[in-house]
């Protein structure tokens, strides 16, 4: 984080490696995933009904103060889970099968259900049900569907590529290294450019933004605990794909509400950082 908001300026148009990244990330641990292990079931449910109470929720109370919070902090609560919380989870110990079937449940629902709901709460907008649609399926399918079914591929045509691929899981951690020098750098860069953005209203997106950090990563574990998946839980609730909120906040809320999620990285990052710790001391 530190490398990627030092050399934002020379890192900023490395966002085209992204993808990529994200993909080869993802392929390694699911060449040890089996289609018949994905299934739904009442933790996926439980996920998906706290994300959409709790985002009309907060919207509603926080408005009353502020709609440009009350917009950042929605978008935080409503984005679907992070392409590499598969990844982080898996390592810290959360079984990949359920973290990959509620990122494919999540992102799907929320490319339903967010056009309606910026329809109604910014009306003027013009929000494109289609369009939006369109975009989210187009980032989710090139990094979690398509390394998924390569991976698929490749255990049924040699298994024993397969199983060298799954030897290299460690090297997921390091391709998730660069990927986040890469978002922070684009973040850095993003917040930069915000001309419109006071210290007052910064702070306050990014304090909304760190208590529903820390408010997502506890209530999915105590959600996950009662179905004994504590670590997925907190991971498919709280690591969100920051990039697709942002996205999502400047093309059909106050553009300024995007910096909410921006410091969701900041948050979720040192969280994740704290938890690999945590687990490291207790494994050693």
């Amino acid at each position: 984080m530190l490398a990627g908001g030092l050399l934002h300026n020379r890192l900023g148009g490395t966002g085209f490696l992204m993808p990529w990244l994200l993909f080869a990330m993802l392929f390694i641990p699911f060449c040890g995933v089996r289609p018949a292990d994905l299934r739904l079931g009442g933790l996926h449910a439980a996920l998906l009904g706290f994300q959409a109470v709790v985002s009309v929720g907060v919207y509603a109370l926080v408005r009353m103060v502020d709609v440009e919070v009350a917009q950042g902090a929605m978008i935080c609560v409503l984005a679907p889970t992070a392409t590499g919380a598969v990844v982080i989870a898996s390592m810290l110990g959360a079984r990949v099968e359920t973290m990959l079937s509620y990122s494919l449940l999540v992102n799907f629902a929320v490319a339903l259900g967010a056009p309606l709901f910026f329809a109604t709460i910014a009306p003027a907008e013009g929000v494109s049900f289609g369009a939006t649609f369109g975009v989210i399926l187009g980032r989710v399918i090139p990094v979690i569907v398509l390394p998924f079914v390569v991976a698929l591929a490749l255990r049924r045509l040699s298994p024993r590529a397969a199983g060298a691929m799954r030897r290299l899981r460690p090297l997921s951690f390091w391709l998730w290294l660069a990927a986040l020098t890469t978002t922070t750098a684009q973040v850095v860069n993003f917040v930069a450019t915000q001309t419109q953005l006071t210290l007052a209203k910064g702070l306050s997106l990014a304090g909304a933004a760190l208590v529903l950090c820390l408010v997502q990563f506890f209530a999915g574990k105590w959600i996950g605990r009662r179905h004994g998946e504590t670590m997925a839980g907190g991971q498919a609730l709280g690591q969100k794909n920051t990039m697709l909120a942002i996205w999502l906040a400047q093309s059909y809320l106050d553009p300024v509400s995007s910096i909410a999620p921006a410091a969701y990285v900041l948050w979720q990052t040192i969280f994740n950082s704290v938890q690999f710790g945590l687990v490291s001391r207790k494994r050693t």
